[in-house]
């Protein structure tokens, strides 16, 4: 090999790599602007879903409920759903995407890119060789979520247990950490952080049997410290803080966003049909994204 050639490759290598950036976030661009025209369409059947079930979406202000919901439309269609003995519905993936896009919507990276395969089964079931039964679990095939215990979970029919936003917090650690897939900038500088206020927390717990309102499950290891300490953040932030005001804190942080700062009130009525006609694409997705 000449000198020239070598020249000639150095440059097309030196050329994909400065490219490569630029080139993506085009086509990234342009692959939301197309999902965006085929999200507004359904936009107002997305609201009637998650309104009906998410207090958290009916908190957010009209502008974060359209980017909340613009967000399940993208994390819905980068995944297949599968549905193992429990009939399929048109709320079902609706609904799943919506509790991830709550856990993460403070984050730039939501789209929990690792896993292609969600698995809704109907109730409870058997994993591996554990004899006790599941209600969800992630590992590398997939999320795994018992339907009747998810819809428990965001209908408060069981206070302070989400399986979704449970086995949601688990894929979160697991692209950022495991895999490494989808780091999100933010969650991977402040996770340390909120290490540092968890870990003796977690360790009064294990060594001690020290008591909190995370209970005794959280204190089966760290990964599952992590995910009760998320249902508990969403489901009861005013006792959260209340009784563990710096693991709160630094949950807020980590996760970008805090529950109680969101405007209580009852259930927003959005009037979306028909679209405006002088709001083009581009500004909805400049305001959204």
């Amino acid at each position: 090999m000449n000198l020239m050639e070598i020249v000639v490759i150095c440059s097309l290598v030196l050329g994909i790599l400065l490219l490569n950036r630029p080139v993506t976030m085009l086509v990234q661009r342009l692959y939301n602007r197309h999902q965006f025209k085929r999200f507004i369409v359904r936009e107002t059947f997305y609201h009637s879903v998650v309104s009906r079930h998410l207090a958290y979406y009916n908190r957010l202000t009209l502008g974060e409920q359209r980017k909340f919901l613009f967000r399940t439309w993208l994390f819905q269609h980068s995944k297949n759903f599968r549905y193992i003995e429990v009939e399929e519905t048109a709320e079902m993936p609706i609904l799943v995407s919506a509790v991830a896009v709550q856990l993460t919507f403070g984050l730039e990276k939501f789209k929990l890119n690792y896993f292609d395969d969600i698995f809704i089964l109907r109730d409870d079931y058997h994993y591996g060789f554990y004899s006790r039964p599941f209600m969800g679990h992630v590992d590398q095939t997939g999320i795994y979520l018992s339907w009747d215990n998810f819809i428990k979970g965001i209908s408060r029919q069981t206070p302070n247990c989400n399986v979704g936003l449970h086995e949601m917090a688990h894929a979160l650690a697991y692209v950022n950490f495991v895999t490494q897939t989808e780091e999100d900038r933010h969650f991977k500088k402040e996770f340390p952080n909120f290490s540092k206020v968890a870990r003796p927390i977690f360790t009064s717990m294990q060594q001690a049997g020290a008591k909190n309102l995370l209970g005794d499950y959280a204190a089966t290891n760290y990964h599952e410290f992590w995910a009760v300490a998320v249902e508990i953040f969403f489901e009861s932030p005013v006792q959260f803080r209340h009784e563990l005001p710096g693991l709160y804190e630094a949950m807020a942080t980590v996760l970008n966003q805090d529950p109680l700062n969101f405007i209580s009130g009852n259930t927003t009525i959005i009037c979306r049909e028909p679209v405006v006609k002088k709001i083009t694409v581009r500004t909805a997705l400049a305001a959204i994204l």
